[in-house]
């Protein structure tokens, strides 16, 4: 029955919305993490993650900001390739338009996926990050994307960062590859 829901949505309206994704990490953590994506609370925001994947742009990114006890952060498709210049790594964003903001009343609790953004709560685009554990204070104020379903002990060994603002110097962790699954 999910088949022919799926392809009629696909008739109806052009392709669905896929329900996951699921990320191959090299460096410190090796492994796949799986993520459910919420289009049902986020699918401006899941479309775009979900584009972007299709497209192969998150193959090769780094965790470029990890900071122990809250959440690693990747997705600059623009400055944060490896072998890139780091320095600029969590500044760029991709060729598509920011987003607008989808918050919702989901809490930031441990494996929560929340897009990040500058100040503007419009500004999300295809940076996003992982929770290592419950950060309270970002609900309501940053969209809730999706859930670590799987692989959360590799989101665990990801390199940690220094410094307050968690960058990761030298050789950071890289999605090798972001693949759609329905």
């Amino acid at each position: 029955m999910r088949s022919l829901v799926l392809a009629l949505g696909i008739l109806a309206s052009g392709p669905a919305l896929a329900t996951g994704l699921e990320i191959d990490v090299k460096g410190v953590a090796n492994g796949t993490i799986t993520i459910d994506l919420l289009e049902d609370v986020a699918p401006g925001h899941v479309a775009q993650i979900t584009a972007l994947a299709r497209e192969g742009a998150y193959d090769g990114v780094v965790f470029h900001r990890v900071i122990d006890g809250f959440m690693a952060q990747t997705g600059d498709v623009e400055f944060g390739r490896a072998g890139g210049d780091m320095r600029r790594a969590g500044t760029g964003g991709s060729n598509r338009p920011d987003l607008k903001a989808e918050f919702s009343d989901l809490p930031f609790e441990r494996g929560t996926v929340g897009m990040a953004r500058s100040q503007s709560p419009h500004s999300a685009n295809s940076q996003f990050f992982i929770m290592f554990a419950p950060a309270p204070h970002l609900n309501g104020q940053y969209t809730v994307v999706g859930r670590v379903t799987g692989g959360m002990e590799i989101v665990d060994k990801i390199r940690r960062g220094r410094g307050p603002n968690g960058a990761v110097t030298g050789a950071p962790d890289t999605m090798t590859r972001v693949r759609v699954i329905d």
